[in-house]
């Protein structure tokens, strides 16, 4: 169902569940991801895979949908030999697939449009890492072309998702500035500092005055990191806080490929709500299943507070 209230609204009346891992469930369907574009070769190659995936997570319960526009930008595409005029057309298909699979629930369904930092494009890893050596400019000037093509195509928000320092942060809301649509900042951290190392604190409250900004938060990181990283958001920005935490195993770079133990818990949003997030979701290897758990927690929490 489309949305009747802008998002900032509903979060300012009840916790909304976001969706999981795009990428997990499209493997799950059996798509071949080890392209450099990753999900997003699918706009061009299998829309129709990416469409069944985000209603996967609409019917496990998932109120907003993530584009699979993550690791989609003019420069990666163009490496596939796709011109800007297609590579824009295939931005908006992202925000497309998203809302058809939305449009379809029976409740409200929100649909971000996914902006990836810089280092998504390098397929290195190097977005756990930032400080990628580029001046704010430069990625403000990188950002610009795909969130302007994003958000021609209507989304509700913008996600500014995996964000691994404060350059990128900075540079990401410049780049939003008059684009006409909200966003969202979450940084991915480790120890409760963003993966570069800077003070938390510090890294939100760049986003405090911005009137754009209607939430704040983490994602892609381990679950054990989301509970102070939600005092620290809110404390830092008096905003609403959004948390999608990876499955807990660790992406190694160098192997393409995730080791160790998953601890990403449902049971845990119950304290992250109470820490202050009020939108719940998962990142890398939370699928469906776990979305839906997640859902029936915080549904049983809301019953039993009422």
């Amino acid at each position: 169902m489309r949305p009747v209230r802008a998002l900032a609204d509903a979060l300012a009346e009840e916790v909304l569940v976001l969706d999981g891992g795009l990428s997990n469930q499209l493997e799950a369907q059996g798509c071949d991801l080890s392209d450099e574009l990753w999900s997003a070769r699918l706009l061009a190659d299998g829309p129709e895979q990416i469409e069944a995936a985000h209603t996967a997570y609409a019917r496990a319960g998932a109120r907003v949908l993530i584009t699979s526009s993550y690791q989609a930008t003019f420069e990666g595409f163009a490496h596939r030999g796709i011109g800007r005029a297609e590579a824009a057309r295939l931005l908006g298909r992202s925000v497309e697939l998203a809302r058809a699979a939305a449009d379809r629930a029976a409740g409200e369904v929100w649909v971000a449009g996914s902006v990836g930092p810089y280092g998504a494009m390098l397929a290195d890893g190097a977005e756990y890492r930032g400080r990628y050596g580029l001046t704010v400019r430069e990625l403000e000037r990188f950002h610009r072309p795909r969130i302007e093509a994003l958000a021609a195509a209507g989304p509700d928000v913008l996600a500014l998702e995996t964000v691994p320092d404060t350059d990128e942060a900075e540079a990401l809301l410049r780049a939003v500035a008059g684009c006409g649509v909200p966003v969202w900042l979450t940084y991915t951290v480790a120890g409760g500092r963003t993966r570069a190392g800077q003070d938390l604190a510090e890294a939100f409250v760049l986003a405090a005055g911005t009137g754009d900004v209607i939430a704040v938060g983490v994602n892609c990181c381990e679950p054990a990191d989301v509970g102070p990283a939600v005092e620290i958001a809110a404390g830092a920005t008096g905003k609403p806080v959004v948390v999608y935490p990876n499955s807990g195993e660790e992406w190694d770079a160098r192997a393409r490929a995730w080791q160790g133990a998953g601890t990403f818990d449902p049971s845990l949003a119950g304290e992250w709500r109470a820490a202050g997030a009020r939108l719940i979701g998962g990142c890398c290897r939370v699928g469906p299943d776990r979305i839906a758990a997640l859902a029936a927690a915080l549904s049983s929490e809301g019953e039993e507070a009422g």
